[in-house]
């Protein structure tokens, strides 16, 4: 079966330079025939009008702080055959679409993929393959009656068909369990979704209006609202309300912890807790709604050319980090995909980042691990360790 056309669906809100590094990732992809659209905030089209493939993405207004209306008005802008969402605070592996497609191709049967999303230092597993049962807790996928595959919002495929079987994204959920839900109704309409290990996403937590950089939540009125919408679609009458106070449990616990870390204080967290109780009142009185998304039906809008090809590799030692960085910068600029390995003579743990300058970076300690259930000191010259990392992630990059 030929691969199909790929529309990538990006919603962003209040994170412009997010939102620009995340786009500079889909431009490096490895596959053809991908589309890209983005539904943003009049900050977030303002930055993305400045990079050199602006014209080759499909834009739109994003009308209200919404998820679920964002994506179902960037669905309605896609022309592929399979519809892909990645968050703004994102950035898929180079060699991502390709792998979305051929699942696809190679799975007729499927309607709906999903796959693993890397944490925050770019090597440690965030999202697995799990599932979700009728509460919206996660459980073990091979779990028992009840359990769904669930799907990672912000790296989640599915056939554009889907939409037109059972609706778009409820708005009821204007963030949190958003997918979750999506995931149950597929279920429910008897459409099969499927894990694909090697379709990678490196997922950031960046900043937003709900938390701080370091995680920290600013509100819990959204995790409260839409809890409270999903139990009352999903879950037994009577096991609403006892989920309702396993939720505030559960966040109170997590409030105390962050108490005791010294990151916030009895008043932040009062404040917290009423912003949760706040989002459960409001969660029980939500319209819930699954809207037809009527296609706007513009031409299949392909973000280049042709697919992305080649990489150059630089390392040295973080001394050098000046130099390599300015080196990689002009690469980038000139078209190249690059990684760049930046060592010290220290048993540091590592870190990779897809940069803002638009080229994926390790950092660490020659003697440090990679992978966090390695030793924590180890042996190495330069160019053993500069091969293994090479070899440690050449399949996910795509290198040559």
């Amino acid at each position: 079966m030929a691969a199909p056309r790929l529309s990538v669906v990006v919603v962003s809100h209040g994170r412009p330079a997010a939102l620009c590094r995340c786009l500079l990732g889909l431009h490096q992809q490895d596959a053809g025939d991908v589309e890209v659209v983005v539904v943003a905030d009049p900050d977030g089209l303002s930055a993305i009008s400045r990079l050199p493939f602006h014209a080759q993405l499909k834009t739109a207004l994003q009308q209200g702080e919404n998820i679920s209306t964002a994506r179902n008005d960037g669905v309605a802008l896609a022309a592929g055959d399979v519809v892909a969402f990645v968050d703004d605070d994102a950035v898929p592996a180079p060699t991502w679409a390709t792998r979305v497609k051929a699942a696809f191709a190679e799975q007729p049967m499927i309607d709906a993929m999903t796959g693993p999303v890397i944490g925050r230092n770019g090597i440690s597993l965030q999202w697995g393959e799990i599932g979700a049962d009728r509460t919206g807790r996660d459980r073990d996928v091979s779990d028992a009656d009840g359990v769904v595959r669930k799907l990672h919002g912000t790296n989640m495929a599915m056939r554009r068909s889907v939409f037109d079987q059972i609706g778009g994204f409820d708005p009821a959920f204007a963030f949190f369990l958003d997918d979750t839900d999506f995931a149950v109704r597929m279920a429910e309409a008897g459409l099969q979704s499927a894990w694909t290990a090697d379709m990678i996403v490196h997922h950031g937590f960046a900043a937003s209006a709900r938390r701080s950089e370091d995680r920290v939540p600013l509100t819990l009125h959204d995790i409260g609202a839409s809890t409270a919408v999903f139990l009352r679609k999903h879950a037994g009458e009577d096991e609403i309300e006892a989920q309702i106070d396993q939720l505030v449990t559960d966040q109170r616990r997590r409030l105390l912890l962050l108490a005791r870390r010294r990151k916030i204080d009895a008043r932040a967290m009062r404040e917290l807790m009423e912003s949760l109780h706040a989002g459960l009142e409001d969660g029980r009185q939500r319209r819930t709604a699954h809207p037809q998304v009527t296609p706007v039906n513009l031409p299949f809008q392909p973000l280049r050319d042709t697919p992305a090809a080649g990489w150059s590799i630089l390392s040295g030692w973080r001394h050098q980090a000046s130099r390599l960085r300015r080196e990689a910068a002009g690469l980038v600029a000139s078209g190249q995909r690059v990684s760049l390995f930046l060592f010290e003579p220290t048993p540091r743990k590592h870190k990779v980042t897809f940069t803002e300058g638009g080229w994926w970076e390790q950092t660490g300690g020659l003697f440090g691990p990679s992978d966090r259930d390695d030793p924590r000191v180890q042996a190495w010259r330069f160019q053993t360790r500069l091969d293994t990392e090479l070899a440690r992630i050449r399949t996910e990059r795509g290198h040559d």
